[in-house]
């Protein structure tokens, strides 16, 4: 068995399965979502459900979770023919989803939010009974900690995960879907949910687990089943893969490399940050960026790591210090301030304030620079549209698709798009958080390669992420900050991954 994998399950293979899925097909307009996909899921089991963006995975979880009618298909809980379309009847059935996008209302408490939307709840949870309920739920997934009273705003963001797996069982139900429920966090937040999942399957809960962070795979599933272009394949047993095969698998090739080979650093100093002091920050940081270097900055939610970029991406006001851009002193007052002097930035969150969701590819590639494209308030239709066709041949995007609403591409492709836009706009430094959050191992490399050749035409780039293998991979320098400080800073080549993994835990991992 693959080492650090639990075999939680309690299914053999013989054992009648908790899901059955036959045959299943689903069509969009000329797009085969779902190709007479067959996928079956064992009580207790933890099955990984893998794929690029775009696969199909993502339509089998609305499928089961009754958003998505099919077009064909069967089926079955525990050997009874079932229709899950409404949601009502998937809860009904004992099917529950925790969404990558957490549904839960923060103006609202956590007791209150355990309820919200949940269909069947008894009557007699009045207030007493609820908070003496949500305390037994609570402390299910490891929330013992946490009154039921508090607004879900003030809590973090591994509590409001944790408090999304609580929502599921409310209604008891057999068939757990997980669709990324760590994507948005660091490595002590998801042992907690991890540790809440394995527990859920132990006590005889069937769990599909979605994810592109494929280290997680070999931690938690018993068995993977990849999905590449609308089609499944045979689950296999997780004891018999390794990273590199569920890759192939994915991919149908492999993949050669997923970081791509370091450049050349320039000499001088492209951006210099003098103790810079801002929100989020107990202590001033200072460092160097070369032009064609990539420096990763990393840590724990909340370590300090994403202030940074903010504030140099002009998002937050700084306390103190300076930052110089060419030698010449940068203004961080306001994020038109700092975009004019050629400071792009990308956010963690692509559809919050990465994207426009509704709008087309071409409009959001061109959103960044479309005034230079502009005469007397007229933009320049052919001028827009060559641009962005040139951006979109240079990150894989299909030029023929430049009318496409952004919304209705995959994650992969969104992310190519927050990301490509600010070619446009010519930048000096590129600031990016969570540049992969998911996103597919394929377009991962695609993306990482083409961050590489925005440093070979002289850009410095600065990356934010609390994924160790891509801050280790992609970084020519790395940074690691604990609670608002800066608590080192050295070449990539002088880390390792225990060694990363310590500096971000700090004291902690001491």
């Amino acid at each position: 068995m693959t080492p650090g994998h639990v075999n939680s399950g309690t299914g053999g293979a013989a054992e009648k399965p908790r899901l059955l899925v036959r045959r299943l097909s689903k069509r969009y307009g000329n797009v085969q979502a779902l190709a007479e996909v067959d996928f079956e899921l064992r009580p207790g089991e933890v099955m990984a459900l893998l794929g690029e963006n775009g696969a199909g995975k993502s339509t089998l979880v609305k499928v089961l979770s009754g958003l998505v009618q099919p077009d064909t298909g069967t089926i079955e809980i525990d050997g009874a023919a079932v229709t899950l379309y409404p949601s009502a009847r998937s809860q009904t059935a004992g099917v529950a989803v925790v969404h990558q996008e957490y549904s839960s209302v923060p103006t609202l408490s956590v007791a209150e939010n355990l309820v919200l939307g949940q269909a069947g709840v008894p009557s007699l949870w009045l207030p007493g009974r609820l908070r003496a309920r949500a305390r037994d739920l609570l402390s299910a997934v490891g929330l013992d900690h946490i009154d039921p009273g508090t607004l879900v705003e003030r809590l973090s963001v591994a509590e409001m995960q944790l408090l999304e797996i609580a929502r599921l069982l409310v209604r008891d139900a057999r068939i757990l879907i997980f669709d990324e429920p760590t994507a948005a966090l660091a490595d002590r937040e998801i042992e907690r949910v991890l540790a809440v999942i394995k527990r859920l399957a132990a006590e005889g809960r069937s769990v599909i687990y979605v994810t592109h962070r494929l280290p997680e795979v070999f931690r938690i599933a018993d068995r993977v089943t990849v999905f590449r272009n609308g089609r499944s394949l045979p689950a296999r047993p997780t004891s018999e893969l390794n990273v590199d095969a569920v890759i192939t698998m994915m991919l149908g090739r492999e993949l050669q490399t997923m970081f791509p080979k370091r450049g050349t650093l320039g000499a001088q100093a492209l951006l210099q940050v003098e103790a810079l002091k801002a929100p989020g920050l107990v202590e001033p940081v200072s460092f160097v960026i070369r032009p064609g270097e990539i420096v990763g900055l990393t840590g724990q939610l909340g370590s300090g790591a994403s202030a940074v970029v903010e504030a140099l991406a002009g998002m937050v006001s700084p306390v103190s210090g300076r930052v110089l851009l060419d030698d010449k002193e940068l203004s961080l007052r306001s994020r038109a301030a700092t975009l004019k002097r050629g400071i792009a930035y990308c956010s963690a969150d692509r559809k919050r304030d990465g994207t426009f969701a509704v709008r087309s590819i071409r409009e959001n590639l061109s959103s960044p620079w479309v005034r230079s494209v502009a005469r007397r308030g007229w933009i320049s239709a052919r001028g827009e549209r060559e641009r962005s066709g040139d951006i979109a041949s240079r990150f894989a995007i299909d030029v023929k698709r430049l009318a496409t609403a952004v919304g209705a591409l995959s994650g992969g492709n969104q992310q190519k798009v927050a990301v490509g836009k600010w070619l446009g706009a010519e930048p000096r430094v590129m600031l990016l958080e969570e540049p992969t959050r998911g996103v597919d191992v394929g377009a991962r490399a695609e993306i990482y390669q083409h961050l590489r050749d925005l440093c070979a035409a002289g850009l410095g780039i600065v990356v934010a992420s609390s994924d160790t293998a891509e801050v280790l991979g992609l970084s020519d320098t790395i940074a690691t900050f604990y609670r608002g400080r800066l608590t080192a800073i050295r070449p990539h080549a002088e880390w390792t991954v225990d060694a990363l993994v310590r500096e971000v835990m700090h004291q902690e991992a001491a």
